[in-house]
């Protein structure tokens, strides 16, 4: 059981500390409304990776390549839309007047929307995950709670603690916070045309 549960958290801390969409979003929000706005978003994986995995499960190996790719052109276009949403917040940054306007359930759906449309869950829990679940799970079920715990309990962790340190660095200044901001923004925008380029050159050699 101990096995499997450290295979959960070894593998949701390499997934979490490692720069991607979701992990651009957060930093973004937790730059802009602070961490106590975006801590619900630390909980998005909860929300999003319930189709991911069900769908997984019941292919049981590995989800059809056109889904992959169709998300993953979606992802980018949504990514882009959230990295205008950040330019705007930079474009109108104010320490002393932040933005308050997104809800912390607002930035939860968000952010569960930008997991949901990433296709690096989906292809993790296809080649990764999945088939350690299937193989916990049917050696006896507790050992496919246990990777299930160590993973989300992990990857939650990290999260907020990749969020109190981006958040702290509001405190450093108005030129400091809105540059990473505009950074932030950045970032999102990269990913953002290099998931839809992708995306878009896979669906047309198929």
């Amino acid at each position: 059981m101990f096995g499997y549960f450290l295979l959960g958290i070894t593998y949701a801390f390499a997934a979490s500390v490692q720069p991607g969409p979701f992990q651009t979003y957060l930093i973004s929000q937790s730059i802009s409304n602070g961490w106590k706005k975006t801590f619900p978003a630390a909980f998005a994986p909860l929300l999003s990776d319930g189709p991911i995995v069900l769908t997984v499960l019941l292919l049981l190996s590995h989800i059809p390549a056109s889904l992959a790719l169709g998300l993953q052109a979606a992802g980018g276009i949504f990514l882009l839309y959230l990295a205008f949403g950040a330019y705007r917040n930079w474009l109108h940054f104010n320490t002393n007047n932040p933005n308050h306007n997104q809800s912390g359930r607002q930035t939860a759906i968000k952010a569960a929307l930008v997991n949901l449309l990433n296709p690096n869950p989906w292809l993790a829990w296809s080649l990764v995950m999945g088939p350690l679940l299937i193989k916990g799970w049917r050696e006896r079920p507790l050992y496919g709670i246990s990777l299930l715990a160590g993973f989300y309990s992990t990857m939650i962790i990290v999260t907020i603690i990749i969020m109190l340190l981006f958040s702290i660095a509001r405190n450093l200044g108005n030129r400091v916070s809105r540059a990473l901001i505009g950074i932030s923004a950045i970032a999102m925008t990269c990913f953002g045309l290099f998931e839809l380029c992708m995306g878009l050159k896979a669906i047309l050699q198929m």
